[in-house]
């Protein structure tokens, strides 16, 4: 099946590297009349459009915006610049996240929880509340939140981070309640993909690849089309769906085997 999102415009966070530039790459090469990207700093986000360009993507289709994913006057901004620049804000891919705050919730630095909540809960809902402002309140839409499977069960070590994904998850489901039926909210689930925010995980990446019953990590491109499923008329039925793209991870342990 073909996916489109012929004539679409999106707005993607954290779009610098990983899942979030392999998804504006995606959007573009599925038909979007405009891509608006986003990350903390200009130069990364600048050399993300050197790339997108790089890899034939027109470059009247691509805006690059620093902004903070945190911030919601960056939000409200980029909302705007995006409908002024290509007339529509069609989809908003929430994927900015971060994860500094390793450790048990007993010992985790508060500034550190503090900041993961804000970047991986508070962000994508002032975004949200941009695109509905500036376009999608009046017009429609898409939005999918980049979740993960941290967000479904426990784990050690990271419980700062599991928790504001597990947030993320509930406010997908939450905001897909109220903003029916002109707005669609969805959510992807991850397990490990192969991006910086995977750190210590792929130190040792057969290890890693061994806890998924596909026996690999992900990659960033994995993630990405399903995204640009979720976003296109193809996904026009579903809303609230969180939907993990682990390698078999979650099913693995609700049936026992891992």
């Amino acid at each position: 099946m073909k996916v489109s999102v012929e004539g679409k415009v999106a707005v993607v966070t954290g779009a610098s590297r990983g899942i979030g530039l392999a998804t504006a790459l995606e959007l573009a090469k599925s038909g979007a009349a405009g891509v608006t990207i986003t990350s903390r700093k200009l130069d990364t986000i600048s050399e993300a459009n050197a790339e997108l360009v790089a890899a034939g993507v027109d470059p009247g289709l691509i805006l690059a915006l620093a902004a903070r994913a945190d911030s919601e006057e960056a939000a409200d901004e980029t909302a705007r610049a995006t409908v002024e620049r290509f007339g529509a804000l069609d989809i908003l891919v929430n994927n900015a996240g971060t994860n500094p705050s390793a450790g048990g919730l007993m010992e985790v630095d508060l500034g550190a929880l503090d900041k993961t909540w804000a970047v991986n809960m508070r962000a994508p809902l002032l975004w949200v509340r941009a695109a509905y402002h500036a376009w999608m309140g009046e017009h429609g839409g898409a939005v999918v939140n980049v979740a993960s499977v941290a967000g479904l069960r426990p784990s050690p070590v990271m419980g700062a981070y599991n928790i504001s994904k597990a947030g993320l998850i509930h406010m997908t489901r939450q905001l897909a309640h109220e903003l029916a039926p002109k707005i669609r909210v969805n959510a992807v689930a991850p397990a490990v993909v192969r991006t910086r925010l995977a750190g210590m995980l792929l130190e040792d990446e057969q290890m890693t690849a061994r806890l998924h019953p596909l026996g690999r990590v992900g990659e960033p491109e994995d993630v990405s089309r399903l995204i640009v499923y979720l976003a296109s008329d193809a996904a026009s039925w579903m809303t609230g769906a969180i939907v993990p793209i682990d390698g078999g991870v979650v099913g693995a342990a609700s049936t026992g085997i891992s």
